[in-house]
């Protein structure tokens, strides 16, 4: 059987290969394992489930983080929607879906947390 560890980071190479690195050193001096732990769980026993492709799992990604105003970690799995093949307006739709449940201010946040990853990408501006 893979090792968790390899496996989970087999998918981070896939989906964010940009911010591998700082996963390990955003808290290697107080909680080192817990760079492991997000390796080892989300990514190498959910992400690779076979029901749902990566594509899915970063929009569900996306609309989970909008709601919880998690905007580090939405601008990170934004980059990381895009690196599996979606393009910015699903991205933009699903922030938008996510309105009817979170309201307007939380809604904007993350739009604007979308728009800095987009102009960071020259996907500005965006349309189809």
């Amino acid at each position: 059987m893979e090792d968790r560890f390899e496996k989970g980071m087999s998918i981070l190479k896939i989906t964010n290969p940009d911010n591998i690195e700082s996963i390990f050193t955003e808290f290697e001096d107080i909680a080192p394992d817990l760079a492991r732990f997000v390796v080892e769980f989300p990514y190498s026993e959910i992400y690779t489930r076979d029901t749902v492709d990566l594509k899915t799992r970063e929009l569900c990604t996306v609309a989970s983080l909008t709601t919880l105003g998690a905007i580090p970690e939405l601008k990170s799995h934004i980059e990381g929607a895009l690196n599996v093949g979606c393009r910015p307006t699903e991205i933009v739709e699903i922030i938008m879906q996510m309105s009817a449940y979170i309201g307007f201010p939380r809604t904007i946040e993350a739009m604007s947390a979308a728009k800095e990853v987009f102009k960071q990408k020259d996907l500005l501006p965006v349309n189809d």
